[in-house]
C-alpha cells in the first residue's frame, strides 16, 4: 500500500475547499466517501467537476478520492474542478497548456462581500428620511 502512486491537488472556490487525490485505476470517483453521482446531483455540477478529466482525456484511467468542505454544492463543484486540474498537472506536466487555455488553473477570486456597520447589507443602506 505504501508504494501506491498518488497525485494531489487543492482546489478552492468561494468558501469551499477540495482536496483531490488521483490514483491510477478505472475512473471511479468518490466524494466524501460517497459516489460522485450521489454527491453532485445536478447535471451542471457533474459536468463542471469532471471537465478537467474530459479535456485531458484521462476519464477512464484515473480514480479520484476527494474530500470537500465548506460552501455550497455549486462552489464545491468548482473547487473539485480546480483540484482535479492541479492534480492532473502533477500527474502529467505536459497537460498544462490544455488546462490553462480552458481556464481550470486560475482561481476565481469572487467571494461574498462583508456587511458593513451602519448599513443594512454589504451595499444596501437603511432608508433615508429627510424629515
Amino acid at each position: 500500500m505504501a508504494d501506491q502512486v498518488e497525485y494531489y491537488g487543492t482546489g478552492r472556490r468561494k468558501s469551499a475547499i477540495a482536496r483531490v487525490f488521483l490514483r491510477p485505476g478505472n475512473g471511479d470517483i468518490k466524494v466524501n466517501g460517497r459516489a460522485f453521482d450521489e454527491y453532485f446531483v445536478t447535471v451542471s455540477q457533474c459536468v463542471e467537476a469532471k471537465e478537467p478529466l474530459v479535456v485531458s482525456e484521462t476519464t477512464g484511467s484515473l480514480n479520484a478520492v476527494i474530500t470537500v468542505s465548506g460552501g455550497g454544492v455549486d462552489g464545491q463543484a468548482g473547487a473539485v474542478k480546480m483540484g482535479i486540474a492541479r492534480a492532473l498537472l502533477e500527474f502529467n506536466p505536459e497537460l498544462r497548456g490544455k488546462l490553462k487555455s480552458a481556464g481550470f488553473l486560475s482561481r476565481d477570486a469572487r467571494v461574498k462581500e462583508r456587511k458593513k456597520y451602519g448599513q443594512k447589507g454589504a451595499r444596501k443602506r437603511f432608508q433615508f428620511s429627510k424629515r
